[in-house]
């Protein structure tokens, strides 16, 4: 389990490293690539990708010396229709290499992991300078599964708007830590990120901001840079098919009825115009739990059906995220037509009335073959039959619509929000949350302890979120981000021992390559020794919370 070759991230369920006295194998200008049934886009990626970084074309055709890419269901069987086997230099001269997969997505991932055994350079975009020895692989074999259907990453660009060539590199970065959900959080208070034909003012006012709050909202700084930004629907639609071609499934989100400050400075009449001057209300340019909600009226509910229908046009994904989250109730009881809402529909309170808003979507929803998802606050009123639920505010939400029969995602902000910092102490930027170091983000365990078998059965997976209040721009988002989300993609893909038992040691060296590989790729991660000086915020007023973070 020594040298570049075997040091996999995330670990493969079975490694068999054979007897090297045949020698390596070697991929050359001459090694072919068979691509079998279904595993045309595979190919297309590993031509364009390997391509690159080896400078060899990868010819179509069944050369003795070559890749070989198979759906077989007999791996399926094994380790699911993510599942690949990976066999170099075996008993069968014929190929090189020879990776089966469960689907296109296990041989997907197989290729994954052929990259990671042919060393960092494999990350490269052209062939730097080698020794004659070429692309040297190892004779073994691996067999690998993932733990969770959903491994996921979600990236909001709402606080701060990333460009869609910055968004396809994350996809990338998705893809090379065998992650195949990103949850793509596309409006807030403080921007609407995705262009609605039917409502031009959400992107047309809602997408800018005057300024925007520098730190933490308690920091007197500002950003006196007006900030914004959106994606076409043509961008959205390039976005979708990079990621499909990867394997991954992008889950949009509109954030419904909180959140929502941006849609309603673009369209005053969807906030509560009875108790507030809505007409005043420009794109928030500060953080926190924003007052100004949805008004609860029919008109509302038409609005955002419309923007549904052109969501659902650009995003296949079965689920759709509405948000749901931190909707605070004040203008509500206020509001004479709020209040009338809630006697007319014998509701009890304005829990239940922001459940029917949920519900009403839910149904809306599922009559077009898809599946509504929120944060954990929409079990508040009582949920949907078909809803699923992210679990953010820590276990208990997921736990509860578990054992109600609910499908989960587990995202507990006190474990795996990377917009948690670090490490103690001065240097880390705009500091928020508790400390969540690598070892922390390894020894997550998404399935909490206690859980009936049942209810175990309907966690989905797990997702690391991503808000970025205090990620000005990529460099920021890289640093939060990595190496911890190596880590995740681990507790994600695995079959780790329990939280105590995992061996983090391993897990560092094997980190030691994987650091390389991050280098080829251009990711400003935060290194291991703490953070470089210009990725320090000196100054910056951030959140520190201080001591363990609960297991709630």
């Amino acid at each position: 389990m020594h040298g570049d070759h075997h040091e996999l991230i995330p670990a493969p369920r079975g490694l068999d490293v054979r007897d090297p006295s045949p020698g390596h194998v070697s991929l050359d200008e001459d090694t072919t690539l068979d691509a079998g049934p279904g595993t045309e886009g595979v190919a297309r990626w590993l031509r364009s990708e390997l391509g690159a970084a080896t400078g060899f074309p990868f010819p179509p055709g069944s050369g003795r010396r070559g890749i070989r890419l198979r759906v077989a269901p007999e791996v399926e069987e094994t380790y699911g229709p993510e599942g690949y086997r990976l066999s170099t230099a075996g008993s069968d001269d014929a190929s090189a290499v020879v990776v089966e997969g469960g689907s296109a997505a296990g041989v997907f991932w197989g290729v994954q992991t052929l990259r990671q055994l042919l060393g960092p350079d494999a990350y490269r975009k052209a062939p730097v300078a080698r020794d004659r020895r070429g692309w040297d692989l190892p004779p073994l074999t691996v067999e690998d599964g993932p733990r969770f259907g959903w491994r996921g990453l979600m990236l909001d660009v709402a606080r701060h708007f990333l460009p869609k060539d910055d968004v396809l590199r994350q996809l990338d970065l998705l893809a090379a830590h065998k992650l195949n959900v990103f949850h793509f959080h596309l409006t807030d208070d403080q921007g609407w990120r995705v262009e609605i034909r039917r409502h031009p003012r959400l992107t047309g006012t809602g997408a800018w901001r005057a300024r925007t709050k520098w730190g933490h909202r308690a920091s007197p700084l500002w950003n006196d840079t007006p900030h914004g930004g959106f994606y076409t629907q043509d961008d959205i639609r390039e976005i979708v098919a990079y990621a499909a071609e990867r394997h991954i499934t992008v889950v949009p989100e509109i954030d419904i009825p909180g959140h929502s400050q941006a849609a309603i400075a673009a369209y005053p009449e969807l906030g509560n115009t009875d108790v507030v001057d809505t007409d005043a209300l420009a794109v928030w340019d500060t953080w926190g739990v924003n007052p100004n909600v949805l008004a609860p009226t029919d008109a509302t509910l038409r609005f955002y059906e419309g923007v549904f229908e052109e969501i659902l046009d650009l995003f296949p994904s079965t689920f759709v995220h509405v948000g749901g989250d931190e909707c605070p109730k004040d203008q509500w009881k206020k509001s004479p037509t709020a209040q009338a809402r809630i006697r007319e529909l014998g509701l009890a309170d304005e829990n239940e009335l922001q459940s029917w808003f949920i519900r009403h979507f839910d149904r809306w929803l599922a009559h077009r073959g898809r599946r509504l998802i929120g944060w954990d606050e929409i079990l508040e009123g009582g949920l949907a039959p078909g809803a699923a639920v992210s679990s953010w505010r820590g276990y208990a939400g997921g736990v509860t619509a578990a054992e109600a029969g609910h499908d989960v995602v587990m995202c507990p902000e006190q474990q795996v929000y990377l917009d948690h910092r670090q490490a103690p102490g001065e240097d880390e930027p705009m500091p928020i949350g508790y400390v969540r170091t690598l070892e922390d983000v390894y020894r997550f365990e998404p399935v909490p302890p206690g859980l009936s078998p049942e209810a175990a059965a309907h966690i989905l997976g797990t997702q690391a979120n991503v808000w970025t209040e205090v990620m000005e721009n990529r460099d920021r988002v890289d640093y939060q981000v990595f190496p911890r989300l190596a880590a995740f993609a681990e507790v994600a893909w695995s079959a780790l021992p329990a939280s105590a038992e995992r061996d983090f040691t391993d897990f560092e060296r094997r980190m030691t390559v994987h650091y390389r590989r991050l280098d080829a790729l251009g990711v400003r991660y935060r290194p291991p020794a703490g953070p470089l000086p210009w990725q320090q915020r000196p100054g910056v007023l951030g959140r520190p919370i201080e001591g363990a973070p609960p297991i709630v």
